[in-house]
């Protein structure tokens, strides 16, 4: 399995990023690429290790645990350290139906079972995996296949994110007439508004929805089922329907002066922010600018950090992101053993680039905001915090209390709310009359049927707020699960 001693022989090589004080002027990608000398040897680090864990994809004590759409890593791994690209990209494809996003947004679950990381730094599974994809497109691999025959039965599938373009792209190629609706003017989801084209040019996008739609596939926009068309429709119209709407309930913050101009729920601020981008530089205005202002970001996840680098990129004069938890250990916890996603400190580019412009970290750990406070004309200009420490009650559970004395304002010109979501919007499934879970997401069974037949679902929308990869992987299987149900019984799609 590629060189034997690779692992040993090759230090992992860290990501090659732009330098920041250019990166930070511009919306472009913030990596760069890597020489096909450096790419073979961090392949050559894989290792035959006998049970390579970092595709098996199932969460472990609540943790995520390898690649959730089982990547065949080790095997493209020996092939690109081979140099045997085109057939690395064949492997790929096998399992990933969109390894040009992952490559560039997944936080690579797969690195951290790698069995390289248990006492090395793991195998960069991550860079290799996007490397494979840009070059399939650069040779002219990645081609638009349509099925050889069609079924005749229709299937409508809602909402154009990871978890929709995957079962769309798999229904299609099954031969299934497909019809993906979305209520934004571009198609993508999560993938067009919700990250920044710094950390995923658009134009990926837009090319793999053309290779689709050269497939077969049809795409209606600015249409918002059980808005502007009755989802009862969709039921009389198709053999099947999809729910793949996402998590976009945000989670809010109620604490005094949340009614404040200028506090914005985090998706808000990004999705504004990118159509005005992709719409007119930016220079048409319809977008919340971070320019010259006092920025809070209030979350400390994926988000969160696209958020700071948003802020930073439009010309905020400070930036503080604030953080519930505590600061992660630098190593493992005894508690958070490999196989486990590792849950230590690290940088993502937002934090990097903050630190590079105003010398540290942004984040202040143990921290809760206790309100907000105006100017005296309804704008926000000052927040106050307090430090918080973790404790257990008498059954086990963690709650968060304030600690007293410890209160702090900072400045706040403009305050942006990374605090997850808390499920998908109502109207849908109250229209179509499906089960919920206790948490508010759809209920599915065990083949991604809804309570409603015919009605599947997958994604955020059933699992909750998740990782692109999980969309992917709920995509499929939701996709084979409506082959099956028009097939009477029979699939020719896999997971």
């Amino acid at each position: 399995m590629g060189k034997p001693t690779g692992f040993l022989d090759y230090p992992r090589e860290p990501r090659h990023e732009r330098p920041f004080r250019l990166r930070i002027a511009d919306w472009n990608e913030t990596h760069l690429a890597c020489s096909e000398a450096t790419l073979r040897e961090q392949a050559g680090r894989c290792m035959d290790c006998g049970v390579p864990f970092c595709h098996t994809g199932e969460p472990i004590g609540g943790l995520a645990s390898g690649c959730p759409i089982h990547n065949l890593i080790p095997e493209w791994n020996d092939l690109v350290y081979r140099g045997q690209w085109k057939e690395a990209y064949v492997l790929l494809a096998r399992t990933n139906n969109f390894p040009e996003f992952t490559g560039r947004v997944c936080p690579a679950p797969c690195e951290g079972s790698c069995t390289v990381g248990i006492s090395l730094p793991a195998v960069n599974i991550k860079l290799i995996e996007e490397a494979i994809i840009d070059r399939a497109f650069e040779e002219g691999w990645v081609l638009a296949t349509a099925p050889l025959q069609r079924t005749g039965k229709r299937v409508a599938i809602v909402g154009s994110g990871p978890a929709g373009l995957a079962a769309a792209a798999q229904l299609n190629q099954a031969g299934h007439a497909v019809t993906v609706f979305e209520r934004s003017d571009r198609v993508g989801g999560l993938l067009m508004y919700g990250i920044p084209n710094m950390k995923l040019d658009k134009a990926l996008v837009e090319r793999r929805v053309k290779l689709m739609e050269q497939e077969g596939v049809r795409f209606v926009t600015g249409t918002e089922i059980g808005r502007h068309l009755p989802a009862s429709s969709l039921l009389k119209e198709y053999d099947s329907v999809v729910l793949c709407g996402g998590a976009t309930q945000g989670r809010e913050l109620p604490v005094e002066g949340r009614h404040l101009r200028g506090i914005y729920l985090a998706m808000e601020y990004l999705s504004a922010n990118t159509k005005s981008l992709l719409d007119s530089g930016l220079a048409d205005g319809h977008h919340f600018s971070a320019k010259d202002k006092h920025v809070v970001v209030i979350g400390g996840g994926d988000t969160g950090t696209d958020c700071v680098a948003t802020a930073i990129r439009q010309g905020a004069r400070s930036l503080t992101q604030l953080e519930i938890l505590p600061r992660p250990p630098d190593e493992r916890g005894a508690d958070n053993p490999w196989p486990l996603w590792p849950r230590t400190y690290k940088l993502d580019y937002g934090q990097e680039e903050a630190r590079a412009l105003w010398g540290s970290d942004p984040r202040l750990y143990s921290v809760l905001t206790r309100r907000f406070i105006g100017d005296g004309t309804g704008t926000i200009r000052e927040l106050q915090l307090v430090q918080a420490q973790w404790e257990k009650d008498p059954d086990g559970r963690s709650a968060v209390k304030p600690i007293a004395g410890t209160e702090k304002v900072i400045p706040a010109d403009l305050v942006l709310l990374a605090l997850g979501f808390t499920g998908p919007e109502a109207p849908l499934p109250q229209q179509l009359g499906v089960k919920l879970t206790e948490r508010g997401n759809v209920w599915t069974d065990g083949a991604k049927m809804t309570s409603v037949p015919g009605v599947f679902a997958a994604g955020d929308m059933t699992r909750g707020q998740s990782l692109v990869v999980w969309a992917i992987r709920e995509g499929r299987e939701a996709a084979q699960s409506v082959d099956r149900y028009l097939s009477h019984g029979e699939t020719v799609l896999t997971k």
